[in-house]
């Protein structure tokens, strides 16, 4: 996701949003496997240094759905199960996207997180989330939305939107080309 000026909330210009149209109910190992390999598209990507917020309604447990869904309880692994996996990564949640996003928030919500109003990656809970967030903050917020990227394959294979402009098929072949590195 590319901000189309300088963003308060996003000053590298640059965000990884994950994931947004390949897994449609991931579980907890998926999620946290999904955190990890956006974050190493951030960086050897997008060139930003990865700041991982596993996005939830909830805020450290301001929530719980445990009744109905168990997404809280499922991020709240997929942080944990991440956390162990990479423990050299700037990762944290769970997080409401605003908590994830603005300091002010983040300060009030999670003053403890290095993550919190400072993330440049977004971890969806499912493809639900994850699609409509993409779409919000490309149509709405004239974000230029690349991708899908897909990650974990042995070789490099991305997609495009059904709504996407020849800006966005040039963009995605360069990026493959990056993955084929």
């Amino acid at each position: 996701m590319i901000a189309p000026a300088p963003h308060k909330y996003n000053p590298d210009g640059v965000a990884v949003f994950a994931d947004c149209a390949i897994n449609i109910e991931p579980d907890a190992n998926q999620i946290a496997d999904i955190a990890i390999s956006s974050a190493a598209t951030a960086k050897n990507i997008a060139g930003i240094e990865p700041r991982v917020a596993m996005l939830s309604f909830s805020t450290k447990g301001s929530g719980n759905d445990d009744k109905y869904f168990k997404s809280v309880p499922k991020m709240q692994e997929a942080t944990r199960i991440a956390k162990e996996n990479a423990p050299d990564l700037i990762l944290d949640g769970e997080f409401q996207f605003d908590a994830a996003t603005a300091p002010e928030v983040g300060k009030l919500k999670a003053p403890d997180s290095k993550v919190a109003g400072n993330a440049n990656v977004f971890i969806f809970p499912n493809i639900n989330a994850g699609n409509i967030g993409y779409k919000i903050a490309q149509r709405f917020g004239g974000y230029m939305a690349l991708g899908p990227i897909c990650q974990g394959f042995a070789k490099p294979i991305n997609d495009l939107s059904r709504g996407c402009n020849a800006d966005d098929v040039v963009a995605v072949v360069a990026i493959t080309a990056l993955q084929a590195e």
